[in-house]
């Protein structure tokens, strides 16, 4: 395979038992290589998410896998993680990057919006994501179109992710136009998390 290749940006579960996930997650760290993780929790409960992150990080740390939090970047700080992965574009990136330090890791999400794209790198992201590419009830007017991918990759140095809605066709499209291809649900919905990563790794 090419050098080149789109990384591989994983997504944790909306909700994880602490009892098993790790495990289920060395698996799937183990199975291929993932450039970075992240715990992306549906609760706001600080108490789980600071346990969750303890135990996700033991996983990750050992392999090399940085691990970001999805908004918190408070606790992302308390936590000892790597960076924070903020949801609402260009909107808190200055402020985390001021409160987090240059050398973590700060990310975007930005839909579809390619204003708000650059808005994010010039205030200090480290990466960008678009998305999502398809999925159940995801109308045409909010779906990333992968033309944009194509113009980010030529004109922006800035690393983009590929986020949501990942189907096998849209990944092996994307992987010239694409720094990193995030898989979340992708894979969790499978009975072998791990075994579906790696067909998924494949088409890369």
């Amino acid at each position: 395979m090419a050098d080149d290749r789109p990384q591989i940006y994983l997504i944790t579960p909306p909700q994880i038992e602490l009892s098993s996930f790790p495990d289920m997650l060395a698996r799937v760290l183990d199975a291929e290589a993932v450039a970075c993780a992240r715990l992306d929790l549906a609760t706001r409960d600080e108490d789980t998410i600071l346990r969750a992150a303890d135990a996700v990080r033991a996983v990750t740390e050992p392999r090399d896998v940085a691990l970001v939090l999805r908004d918190h970047w408070e606790l992302s700080q308390r936590a000892g993680l790597d960076g924070v992965h903020l949801a609402d574009g260009a909107r808190n990136v200055r402020a985390a990057r001021k409160a987090l330090g240059g050398d973590a890791i700060v990310g975007a999400f930005c839909g579809n919006t390619r204003h708000d794209a650059i808005t994010a790198g010039e205030a200090g992201a480290d990466y960008i994501t678009f998305g999502p590419l398809g999925g159940a009830g995801a109308g045409a007017e909010v779906l990333a179109d992968p033309d944009l991918f194509a113009w980010w990759s030529e004109v922006i140095e800035l690393p983009v992710v590929a986020e949501g809605g990942l189907v096998e066709e849209t990944i092996a499209s994307l992987s010239e136009i694409t720094d990193f291809i995030s898989l979340g649900d992708e894979i969790w919905r499978h009975d072998d998390p791990a075994g579906r990563l790696s067909e998924l790794a494949a088409l890369l």
